[in-house]
């Protein structure tokens, strides 16, 4: 998607002056008794501010700091983010809920002017449907207020003091054990009902993996800088079990993993995408395949929605609009699949993409207003993502796991159509630690390719447009790196000829931008700057020795044949016109508007026969995956990925 600035901002709840004692009961019952002990799980860090508000609101609510800080850290890793609000509307340490946009106004699949189904075998899909009616908002998403009652803070100092967060945080802990009928316990094994019940989640299973997580992070320790410069530490608990009976005193309803291919280690359920025919011979919205029999899944696509959970949930139930195989809920992690990993869904926007991929849908926004998504959502969605990794032998690495920012455009008409999500605001670092992959040097200081690697929190270039056009965003961290065409930040921004406009720093503007984990041939080094080949050109990046947005890699790369001035690129592999059996027509194998000149070398990222997966039909009979005899290397060409014939190029070690 690209990020809308028509998106409406949550609506802040309105400012509540401090109650008196005694004004509400809910309040009341949750008063600290007199002498009581504080509450363990701190470490020697306590001096900091943001711990000692860890500390005093464990200690007033009587919810033990180790409980307080493990829901912190799952939710925002203990950021506060400068008051700004997540991609669903919450807030501070605590990812305190106040939302009145849990649907948005432009969708994901539906604006702009890419094709998500991307095969132009057939009519191009430009999807319109509309939006459920605007209902009451779930709990889930209005926690802050419920926070403001039992304080008597207000919502102002609920979203904008990380202190006064964190006593929300407590108060709404403390709440939820009162509700369960259990006493406000100094033991983190009693509370695992009371955690279970805080994630908001409506069924028993979600609720279960959110405060296992939670547990996991008790056991484990942490320690970690928050984004504001406040040392946060927790001590690790690794003999701690809790008492899981208490998850049965919440009273959710059982949920069915049933028809589910996701890992135990996350809450899923099966809401099926429709395959459904209609008028004028079309139909909806995927297409029924037999992967990896037929042919190999080799990319996982990474989304953000553009919308809140039940708008998107229920457009993807709609046979009218595009599919995608997984979403992911922002709160608390949990997983709906909607299509299963043999069939093919609708997402990319790029249909041999399509064919080879599995797409997820994370429950945000690519950039409304400062967007930062939740710790439960980037732990459930890697463990997905190393799941379907291990199930279908995808690498772990930024050429098979794939932002839709880096799919190509599958023709030169649909190069400037494609969307940019989950952009710059998503913290690829972090997620492939998560993965178990993190991104480190492999080669000496004086290798021919670097892998982009900035220190996300530090790391945080001028972006506009994220609330209005031109608009500076807010200062926020950043997995991406600005390209320049000299070794100064005053030279021009590095252009995308294919996007045919002047390059800016929009931040739907992907035309001078690396991303986190991408690899490329270095082309000169200047003092602190490094330059790669980028888009045909020498890119130039600021890598400063003591605070390098880079480091050393070695790999494969591609350079054209001796004799040959430049050589075309592609954004699908597709098999030479001879492949094609009777009744497929063949595909065209068009170039794209790109060259890869001669003296320039680009990272391979794997080797891939020219493939297409004929599908033009609702009746499954006359689907055909022709393969042919040519081979394509598959590079990063810019900061999207592109296609070259192995017969065009000569391949070499870095």
């Amino acid at each position: 998607m690209r990020g809308s600035v028509t998106h409406p901002r949550p609506l802040p709840g309105t400012a509540r002056t401090r109650r008196a004692a005694g004004a509400m009961v809910s309040a009341a019952l949750l008063l600290p008794l007199l002498g009581a002990t504080p509450s363990t799980g701190a470490t020697d860090d306590s001096g900091t501010g943001l711990q000692r508000a860890f500390e005093d609101a464990a200690a007033e609510y009587q919810v033990p700091q180790s409980v307080l800080l493990a829901v912190s850290y799952l939710q925002s890793r203990w950021d506060a983010h400068a008051g700004a609000p997540s991609v669903t509307g919450g807030y501070g340490p605590m990812h305190l809920t106040d939302t009145r946009m849990a649907l948005s106004t432009a969708l994901h699949h539906g604006e702009g002017r890419e094709d998500p189904r991307g095969d132009d075998a057939r009519r191009p899909l430009h999807p319109v449907a509309e939006l459920p009616e605007d209902a009451e908002f779930p709990a889930r998403l209005r926690t802050l207020p419920k926070a403001a009652e039992l304080t008597g803070l207000s919502t102002r100092e609920l979203r904008s003091d990380p202190a006064a967060n964190v006593a929300g945080g407590a108060a709404l802990l403390a709440f939820a054990q009162r509700d369960l009928g259990e006493p406000l316990s100094t033991d983190p094994a009693d509370w695992y009902g009371a955690v279970a019940a805080f994630s908001g989640a409506d069924d028993s299973a979600t609720a279960a993996a959110y405060a296992n997580d939670v547990f996991d992070v008790i056991r484990t320790g942490a320690k970690r800088t928050t984004d504001a410069g406040q040392r946060v530490a927790l001590a690790a608990q690794p003999d701690l079990v809790p008492e899981t009976s208490r998850l049965r005193r919440t009273g959710l309803r059982a949920a069915s993993a049933a028809g589910t291919e996701c890992p135990r280690t996350v809450s899923c359920e099966w809401i099926p995408a429709p395959y459904e025919q209609f008028g004028d011979s079309d139909y909806g919205n995927h297409d029924l395949a037999d992967r990896p029999a037929s042919q190999p899944i080799k990319y996982i696509v990474i989304h953000d929605t553009e919308g809140g959970w039940e708008g998107v949930i229920n457009l993807v139930q709609d046979p009218t609009y595009v599919s995608w195989n997984y979403s992911l809920r922002s709160t608390d992690g949990h997983i709906a699949q909607h299509v299963k990993a043999k069939d093919v869904a609708w997402h990319a926007g790029n249909w041999y993409v399509n064919a080879k991929s599995i797409g997820l849908e994370h429950e945000g926004f690519l950039a409304f207003p400062d967007s930062w998504y939740t710790e439960a959502m980037y732990r459930s969605s890697a463990r997905l993502v190393a799941y379907l990794a291990a199930q279908y032998g995808i690498p772990l690495d930024r050429q098979h796991i794939l932002g839709h920012d880096n799919v190509p455009g599958p023709t030169t008409a649909a190069v400037a159509g494609m969307h940019t999500d989950p952009g710059p605001y998503w913290d690829w670092a972090h997620y492939f630690e998560l993965l178990g992959s993190p991104f480190t040097a492999t080669a000496r200081r004086s290798g021919g390719l670097v892998t982009i690697r900035p220190q996300y929190p530090a790391n945080q270039p001028v972006y506009t447009g994220c609330v209005a056009k031109g608009e500076t965003c807010a200062a926020h961290g950043s997995s991406e790196v600005r390209l320049y065409s000299d070794h100064d930040e005053k030279s021009a921004l590095i252009k995308d000829v294919g996007l045919g406009t002047t390059p800016t720093t929009g931040v739907n503007d992907i035309s001078s931008r690396v991303s986190t984990g991408q690899q490329y041939a270095v082309a000169g080094r200047w003092g602190d700057w490094t330059a790669i080949w980028y888009l045909g050109q020498k890119a130039w990046f600021k890598n400063p020795a003591k605070q390098p947005t880079a480091v050393p890699a070695s790999g494969l790369v591609v350079t054209p044949k001796d004799g040959v001035d430049s050589v075309p690129l592609y954004g699908r592999a597709y098999p030479e016109a001879s492949a094609y059996p009777a009744g497929v027509p063949a595909q065209a194998v068009s170039p794209l508007p790109y060259r890869l000149p001669k003296g320039q070398k680009y990272v391979v990222g794997d080797t891939v026969p020219g493939e297409y997966y004929y599908a033009v039909t609702f009746a499954t009979d006359a689907h055909r995956v022709v393969v042919g005899k040519d081979l394509y290397y598959q590079i990063q060409y810019g900061h999207r990925v592109a296609f070259v014939r192995a017969a065009d190029v000569r391949l070499a070690s870095s």
